[in-house]
C-alpha cells in the first residue's frame, strides 16, 4: 500500500468499526470484504466456528491532528506463535471497535484497521488475542505514533516451524521485511509452547528459542530487536494435564528467558483464565494479557 495510512472507518451503518477495510494499491479506496469463519480446520482442540460479516460504506484517510504518518513513526510490531498469540477469545462489541492509530498489515500486503480477529490463521476458530490491547495500550503512551501489528501466528503450531529453516519463520521474515518499508520495527511479541509441552522437547524449548531470537534479529539486521514472550496459562496444568510436568519446564524456560537473552522480557500468566477448555484464554485474560506484553516492551525498549 502506498500513500496515506487510515485513520478512521466507517461502517454500514456509520459507526466506527462496523466494518472491515481493504485499501487499494494507492491507499486511498475503501473495498467492503465478506469474511466467513465457518471453515473447518485443526487446531490445539478444534474449537467451534463462528461467522463474521462486515459491509463497508465509506473510509476516510488522511493523518488526523498529532498524527505523523511517515515511517518513522509508523510503529510495527511483530506477532509470532501459536494460537493463545492468534486468539481464540470471543469477540466482543469493543473488539469490533478500532482505535485512530492501530492498524493490521495483513498477509496480502493490504492495511486495515485493526479489529478482530485481527490474526486470520485459522477460519472457524478465531477470535481476540493479546495483539489488539497490546496496540492500543502503546498507542495510549505514543499519541503521535501509528501502530502496526503484523499478525503470523498460527495455531498449534511447534517450536521447530517457527525457527530458521522452518516454514512459519520464512513467512514472518518475509511478512515484517515487506512492513518495514512502510515504518520501523520495533519489537517480537511471542506465546508458544502448548505444541512443545512433551517430555521429548521441553527440556530443550529454552535454547531453541534462543538460537530463534538470535537468527531472527540477525536476518533483520536488528541485533537489540525488543522481543517480549508471554507464559504459558497455569491452567495447563492445574487442570491436570498428563502433559502438565512438561508444561511447567517450559513456562521455566520462558520465565528465565531475560536472563539468557539480551533485550528480552517474559510476562506472567498468573490470575489468567482459561475459557472453559484448559488450553487458551478466555477474552479478559487476552485483553490484560496484551496491556501486559505493552507494559513489558516499553520497559525493554527503555533499556530497563
Amino acid at each position: 500500500m502506498h500513500g496515506t495510512l487510515p485513520h478512521v472507518c466507517v461502517g454500514a451503518h456509520g459507526a466506527p468499526g462496523a466494518g472491515v477495510f481493504t485499501l487499494d494499491s494507492r491507499g486511498t479506496a475503501c473495498h467492503p470484504r465478506l469474511t466467513d469463519d465457518t471453515a473447518n480446520d485443526t487446531d490445539d482442540l478444534g474449537e467451534a466456528g463462528a461467522t463474521h460479516r462486515s459491509d463497508c460504506l465509506v473510509l476516510v484517510t488522511g493523518t488526523p491532528e498529532g498524527l505523523d504518518s511517515s515511517a518513522a513513526h509508523v510503529h510495527l510490531y511483530l506477532l509470532m506463535g501459536q494460537s493463545n498469540m492468534a486468539g481464540r477469545g470471543a469477540i466482543e462489541d469493543e473488539d469490533r471497535t478500532p482505535h485512530l492509530s492501530v492498524f493490521v498489515l495483513e498477509a496480502d500486503g493490504t492495511c486495515v484497521p485493526a479489529i478482530e480477529p485481527i490474526t486470520r490463521d485459522r477460519p472457524g476458530k478465531r477470535g481476540v488475542g493479546p495483539g489488539l490491547s497490546f496496540g492500543k495500550a502503546l498507542a495510549a503512551g505514543h499519541p503521535k505514533a501509528r501502530i502496526g501489528l503484523v499478525p503470523c501466528a498460527v495455531g498449534g503450531s511447534p517450536l521447530a516451524r517457527w525457527e530458521k529453516g522452518g516454514n512459519l519463520y520464512a513467512v514472518a521474515i518475509d511478512r515484517v521485511r515487506a512492513a518495514m518499508t512502510r515504518g520501523t520495527l520495533r519489537g517480537v511479541l511471542w506465546h508458544q509452547g502448548e505444541s512443545d509441552s512433551t517430555p521429548g522437547l521441553a527440556g530443550t524449548y529454552g535454547s531453541r528459542l534462543d538460537r530463534m531470537i538470535a537468527d531472527l534479529r540477525a536476518d533483520l539486521g536488528l541485533p537489540n530487536l525488543a522481543f517480549v514472550a508471554g507464559e504459558l496459562g497455569e491452567f495447563l496444568w492445574a487442570a491436570g494435564s498428563r502433559h502438565g510436568a512438561a508444561a511447567r519446564l517450559v513456562n521455566a524456560a520462558l520465565a528465565e528467558l531475560p536472563r539468557r537473552v539480551a533485550h528480552t522480557a517474559c510476562v506472567t500468566s498468573a490470575g489468567l483464565l482459561d475459557r472453559g477448555d484448559a488450553m487458551h484464554f478466555d477474552t479478559a485474560s487476552q485483553r490484560e494479557l496484551g496491556r501486559r506484553f505493552a507494559a513489558a516492551m516499553v520497559r525493554v525498549q527503555s533499556g530497563q
